[in-house]
């Protein structure tokens, strides 16, 4: 059943990449916002999200399905949730920047099994099932996979010498639990810190070791279900550190989450 259920995720997630790539740095975009002038929508987020129910509700028509755009379809009694972004990093996608992808994740009951994320730009393939490893494939743009990488968080130990990534909620500019003051407390303690505008990726580059932790708050489910999974599987943890702003977690190796522990809040 997993398997079958992530090689459809897989060939899920290379459909709605070509969809991302056909509009991507074109004018074609129907660009509008929804929460707030922060909160970007287009068409690819749309049209991607529509490919996917279709085809969650083709295969398996009595699972439920928990989307960004369109909400949550439920069916009573169901144990199988498919949760997915289809397009996670709308503002760079809008813009022309290279880091987006689709995040599917599919849970039984409150339990995430499978975790798929692409970044189709960069062709990069991340894909867990619980108990298995956590892995990263090139080759999907092209139908022929390349040989998977395993996965693992990164072996640093000292916060100082880390790349961090983050994000900001989109009601920064009118709630104060914004994430800003964390920035500032715990840039100058630290190697570096990227910005990358993809919660779903910046869990991914966790996972593979290129960001060394991450931490953010005011998440939903769909941005971090797949991407949690892919962590955990490679061997980092994940932690919430408020309670009040949906999913605020701080994800890595866990000698280093206990550092940012100490620092967000």
């Amino acid at each position: 059943m997993l398997d079958k259920i992530l090689q459809d995720a897989i060939n899920m997630a290379a459909a709605v990449g070509e969809i991302h790539m056909e509009y991507f740095r074109t004018k074609a975009l129907d660009i509008d916002t929804k929460t707030s002038i922060y909160d970007v929508v287009t068409k690819v987020d749309k049209e991607s999200e529509a490919l996917l129910v279709k085809e969650i509700s083709k295969r398996y028509p009595d699972h439920n399905i928990i989307g960004e755009e369109t909400g949550r379809h439920i069916h009573e009694g169901a144990k199988w949730s498919w949760v997915i972004d289809p397009l996670d990093g709308t503002n760079s996608y809008s813009q022309g920047l290279p880091i987006f992808c689709v995040s599917i994740g599919v849970k039984y009951e409150d339990e995430t099994q499978v975790g798929v994320v692409y970044a189709p730009y960069l062709d990069e393939l991340f894909t867990a099932v619980k108990g298995r490893g956590a892995f990263m494939q090139q080759g999907l743009c092209l139908g022929e996979l390349m040989t998977p990488d395993r996965l693992h968080v990164t072996t640093k130990t000292d916060i100082a010498t880390c790349v961090l990534a983050s994000g900001f909620p989109y009601d920064k500019a009118t709630n104060p639990a914004n994430n800003i003051d964390n920035c500032q407390r715990i840039i100058p303690k630290i190697r570096g810190f990227r910005r990358m505008g993809s919660a779903a990726y910046d869990l991914c580059s966790t996972a593979m070791g290129t960001i060394d932790a991450y931490w953010e708050m005011d998440l939903k489910e769909y941005d971090a279900c797949a991407g949690a999974l892919i962590v955990q599987e490679a061997g980092g943890i994940i932690v919430p550190f408020r309670d009040d702003r949906n999913i605020s977690i701080i994800a890595g190796p866990e000698i280093l989450v206990n550092q940012l522990k100490e620092l967000v809040r």
